[in-house]
Protein backbone atom coordinates (compact mmCIF):
# COMPACT_ATOMS: atom_id res chain seq x y z
CA UNK A 1 0.00 0.00 0.00
CA UNK A 2 1.31 3.30 -1.31
CA UNK A 3 1.40 6.08 0.95
CA UNK A 4 -2.03 7.85 -0.70
CA UNK A 5 -3.84 4.70 0.64
CA UNK A 6 -2.60 4.79 4.23
CA UNK A 7 -5.59 5.18 6.98
CA UNK A 8 -4.40 8.81 8.00
CA UNK A 9 -6.24 11.27 10.21
CA UNK A 10 -7.68 12.92 7.03
CA UNK A 11 -9.49 9.98 5.83
CA UNK A 12 -10.58 8.69 9.14
CA UNK A 13 -12.06 12.37 9.74
CA UNK A 14 -13.49 12.29 6.00
CA UNK A 15 -14.81 8.91 6.07
CA UNK A 16 -16.03 8.55 9.55
CA UNK A 17 -19.62 9.80 8.61
CA UNK A 18 -19.90 7.53 5.46
CA UNK A 19 -18.85 4.47 8.26
CA UNK A 20 -21.10 5.39 10.83
CA UNK A 21 -23.62 4.69 7.76
CA UNK A 22 -22.15 1.23 7.29
CA UNK A 23 -20.30 -0.01 10.61
CA UNK A 24 -23.13 -2.65 10.45
CA UNK A 25 -21.78 -4.79 7.31
CA UNK A 26 -18.14 -3.83 7.69
CA UNK A 27 -16.09 -4.72 10.82
CA UNK A 28 -14.52 -1.53 12.49
CA UNK A 29 -11.03 -3.70 12.49
CA UNK A 30 -11.65 -4.06 8.90
CA UNK A 31 -12.30 -0.21 7.94
CA UNK A 32 -8.40 0.71 8.37
CA UNK A 33 -7.71 -1.32 4.96
CA UNK A 34 -11.13 -0.57 3.14
CA UNK A 35 -11.47 3.10 3.88
CA UNK A 36 -8.44 4.73 1.70
CA UNK A 37 -9.58 3.19 -0.64
CA UNK A 38 -13.65 4.14 -0.48
CA UNK A 39 -11.76 7.55 -0.04
CA UNK A 40 -9.63 7.70 -3.14
CA UNK A 41 -12.63 6.35 -5.45
CA UNK A 42 -15.38 8.22 -4.41
CA UNK A 43 -12.67 11.56 -4.85
CA UNK A 44 -11.82 10.28 -8.49
CA UNK A 45 -15.47 9.46 -9.59
CA UNK A 46 -16.31 12.77 -8.78
CA UNK A 47 -13.25 14.12 -10.21
CA UNK A 48 -13.69 12.04 -13.46
CA UNK A 49 -17.94 12.49 -13.73
CA UNK A 50 -18.51 8.97 -13.66
CA UNK A 51 -21.59 7.42 -12.17
CA UNK A 52 -21.04 4.08 -10.45
CA UNK A 53 -23.58 1.29 -10.49
CA UNK A 54 -23.43 -1.74 -8.27
CA UNK A 55 -25.03 -4.88 -8.68
CA UNK A 56 -26.57 -6.51 -5.08
CA UNK A 57 -23.72 -9.21 -5.34
CA UNK A 58 -20.89 -7.05 -4.35
CA UNK A 59 -18.90 -6.74 -1.58
CA UNK A 60 -20.33 -4.46 1.20
CA UNK A 61 -17.21 -1.98 0.56
CA UNK A 62 -18.43 -1.41 -2.76
CA UNK A 63 -22.21 -1.56 -2.34
CA UNK A 64 -22.54 0.41 0.58
CA UNK A 65 -19.37 2.79 -0.01
CA UNK A 66 -18.56 3.91 -3.33
CA UNK A 67 -21.97 2.61 -5.20
CA UNK A 68 -24.08 5.37 -6.50
CA UNK A 69 -26.69 3.15 -8.03
CA UNK A 70 -27.76 -0.56 -6.58
CA UNK A 71 -29.82 -3.09 -7.81
CA UNK A 72 -30.43 -6.22 -10.05
CA UNK A 73 -28.51 -6.12 -13.23
CA UNK A 74 -31.81 -5.11 -15.53
CA UNK A 75 -32.80 -2.01 -13.03
CA UNK A 76 -29.12 -0.72 -13.16
CA UNK A 77 -28.92 -0.59 -16.54
CA UNK A 78 -32.49 1.12 -16.56
CA UNK A 79 -31.36 3.33 -13.50
CA UNK A 80 -27.85 4.04 -15.70
CA UNK A 81 -29.91 5.36 -18.74
CA UNK A 82 -31.39 8.30 -16.23
CA UNK A 83 -27.74 9.36 -15.13
CA UNK A 84 -26.85 13.12 -16.14
CA UNK A 85 -22.89 11.25 -16.31
CA UNK A 86 -21.48 10.65 -19.68
CA UNK A 87 -19.69 7.64 -17.99
CA UNK A 88 -20.72 4.74 -16.08
CA UNK A 89 -18.81 2.25 -14.09
CA UNK A 90 -20.33 -1.39 -13.94
CA UNK A 91 -19.31 -3.60 -10.81
CA UNK A 92 -20.87 -6.48 -12.09
CA UNK A 93 -20.25 -9.05 -15.12
CA UNK A 94 -19.76 -8.69 -18.44
CA UNK A 95 -23.45 -8.91 -19.52
CA UNK A 96 -24.97 -6.41 -17.51
CA UNK A 97 -22.38 -4.06 -19.21
CA UNK A 98 -23.32 -5.01 -22.18
CA UNK A 99 -27.18 -4.09 -21.67
CA UNK A 100 -25.83 -0.79 -19.82
CA UNK A 101 -24.53 -0.39 -23.31
CA UNK A 102 -27.88 -1.03 -24.99
CA UNK A 103 -30.02 0.84 -22.81
CA UNK A 104 -27.31 3.88 -23.06
CA UNK A 105 -25.49 4.01 -26.02
CA UNK A 106 -24.23 7.21 -26.09
CA UNK A 107 -22.30 6.63 -22.93
CA UNK A 108 -19.17 5.22 -22.06
CA UNK A 109 -19.37 1.66 -19.50
CA UNK A 110 -16.78 0.89 -17.85
CA UNK A 111 -15.89 -2.84 -16.74
CA UNK A 112 -13.21 -3.08 -14.30
CA UNK A 113 -12.35 -6.45 -14.72
CA UNK A 114 -13.40 -7.70 -18.68
CA UNK A 115 -13.07 -11.33 -17.33
CA UNK A 116 -15.81 -11.27 -15.00
CA UNK A 117 -18.61 -13.63 -16.17
CA UNK A 118 -21.76 -15.32 -15.65
CA UNK A 119 -22.22 -19.06 -15.56
CA UNK A 120 -25.55 -18.38 -16.85
CA UNK A 121 -24.96 -16.16 -19.87
CA UNK A 122 -21.56 -18.30 -20.52
CA UNK A 123 -23.90 -21.27 -20.99
CA UNK A 124 -25.23 -20.78 -24.09
CA UNK A 125 -23.61 -19.12 -27.75
CA UNK A 126 -25.04 -17.56 -30.54
CA UNK A 127 -24.27 -20.45 -32.48
CA UNK A 128 -26.40 -22.29 -30.39
CA UNK A 129 -29.11 -20.20 -30.65
CA UNK A 130 -29.20 -20.54 -34.90
CA UNK A 131 -28.57 -24.09 -34.51
CA UNK A 132 -31.96 -24.26 -31.95
CA UNK A 133 -33.82 -21.89 -34.43
CA UNK A 134 -32.84 -24.12 -37.35
CA UNK A 135 -33.80 -27.75 -35.63
CA UNK A 136 -37.11 -25.80 -34.64
CA UNK A 137 -38.12 -23.46 -37.95
CA UNK A 138 -40.70 -20.42 -37.42
CA UNK A 139 -40.83 -21.02 -33.42
CA UNK A 140 -40.00 -18.10 -31.86
CA UNK A 141 -36.71 -17.33 -29.46
CA UNK A 142 -37.60 -16.20 -26.03
CA UNK A 143 -34.54 -15.06 -23.85
CA UNK A 144 -34.12 -13.89 -20.54
CA UNK A 145 -32.35 -10.82 -19.82
CA UNK A 146 -29.33 -12.43 -18.38
CA UNK A 147 -27.25 -13.17 -21.35
CA UNK A 148 -24.75 -11.82 -23.73
CA UNK A 149 -25.44 -9.15 -26.70
CA UNK A 150 -24.42 -11.27 -29.37
CA UNK A 151 -27.36 -14.04 -27.83
CA UNK A 152 -30.21 -11.20 -27.79
CA UNK A 153 -29.43 -10.31 -31.21
CA UNK A 154 -30.48 -14.16 -32.38
CA UNK A 155 -33.82 -14.13 -30.51
CA UNK A 156 -37.31 -12.58 -31.32
CA UNK A 157 -37.65 -10.84 -27.79
CA UNK A 158 -36.22 -10.67 -24.36
CA UNK A 159 -37.59 -11.43 -20.90
CA UNK A 160 -37.19 -11.15 -17.22
CA UNK A 161 -37.94 -13.63 -14.57
CA UNK A 162 -41.11 -11.32 -13.38
CA UNK A 163 -42.77 -11.38 -16.65
CA UNK A 164 -41.59 -14.57 -18.21
CA UNK A 165 -44.82 -16.06 -18.63
CA UNK A 166 -46.39 -12.49 -19.97
CA UNK A 167 -44.28 -13.00 -22.49
CA UNK A 168 -44.43 -16.15 -23.85
CA UNK A 169 -48.26 -15.81 -23.84
CA UNK A 170 -48.42 -12.64 -25.50
CA UNK A 171 -46.65 -14.50 -28.53
CA UNK A 172 -50.13 -16.21 -29.51
CA UNK A 173 -48.21 -19.57 -30.47
CA UNK A 174 -48.13 -22.80 -29.35
CA UNK A 175 -44.17 -23.20 -28.66
CA UNK A 176 -41.29 -21.68 -28.08
CA UNK A 177 -37.35 -21.80 -27.49
CA UNK A 178 -36.73 -19.91 -23.95
CA UNK A 179 -33.44 -19.64 -23.18
CA UNK A 180 -31.03 -20.10 -21.31
CA UNK A 181 -32.41 -20.66 -17.57
CA UNK A 182 -33.71 -24.35 -17.50
CA UNK A 183 -34.72 -23.23 -14.18
CA UNK A 184 -36.72 -20.59 -15.32
CA UNK A 185 -38.16 -22.73 -18.28
CA UNK A 186 -39.50 -25.53 -15.89
CA UNK A 187 -41.51 -22.78 -13.90
CA UNK A 188 -42.81 -21.09 -17.33
CA UNK A 189 -43.98 -24.30 -18.78
CA UNK A 190 -45.88 -24.91 -14.84
CA UNK A 191 -47.53 -21.86 -15.89
CA UNK A 192 -48.81 -21.69 -19.09
CA UNK A 193 -50.08 -24.55 -21.86
CA UNK A 194 -47.34 -23.11 -24.65
CA UNK A 195 -44.52 -25.75 -25.47
CA UNK A 196 -41.78 -24.91 -24.28
CA UNK A 197 -38.25 -26.16 -25.58
CA UNK A 198 -35.52 -25.05 -22.87
CA UNK A 199 -31.76 -25.26 -22.61
CA UNK A 200 -29.32 -26.67 -19.86
CA UNK A 201 -28.73 -23.06 -18.60
CA UNK A 202 -28.35 -22.39 -15.04
CA UNK A 203 -26.86 -19.89 -12.74
CA UNK A 204 -24.12 -21.35 -9.87
CA UNK A 205 -23.83 -18.03 -7.66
Amino acid sequence: MNNELKFNSEIKSKTSSLYKKIQGTIPEIEWPIMAPYIYEINKLKKEKDVTILAHNYQAPEIFYGVADIVGDSLGLAIDGAKVKTDKILMCGVHFMAETAKIMSPEKKIILPDLSAGCSLAESITPADVRKLKEENPGVPVVTYVNTSADVKAETDICCTSANAVKIVESLNVDKVIFLPDEYLAKYVASKTKVEIISWKGKCEV
